[in-house]
């Protein structure tokens, strides 16, 4: 049960990091989930009207000390890929 504030039960928003830096990525992924720009898109990254940033191509995540997202573009071990 959510906690209840001035009487009402609000929904939980799940904001916050999906994917952390050095992680392998799809496109479409969700990196993150926030709400404004406290991180801003940088190369191969997709911003929706939410805010949530999203991955444009397969790859790994880096973080830029800046608050900006990137996904540096590589090829998916052979695992992950053909699904």
């Amino acid at each position: 049960m959510a906690h209840m504030i001035n009487g009402r039960d609000g929904q939980p928003k799940m904001l916050g990091v999906k994917k952390y830096e050095g992680q392998i990525v799809r496109a479409g992924n969700i990196i993150l989930r926030q709400r404004g720009l406290r991180f801003t898109p940088g190369s191969n990254v997709g911003i929706g009207k939410d805010g949530t940033l999203f991955a444009l191509v397969d790859g790994k995540v880096g973080f830029d000390p800046r608050r900006i997202v990137s996904v540096i573009k590589a090829a998916l071990p052979a695992s992950r890929q053909a699904k």
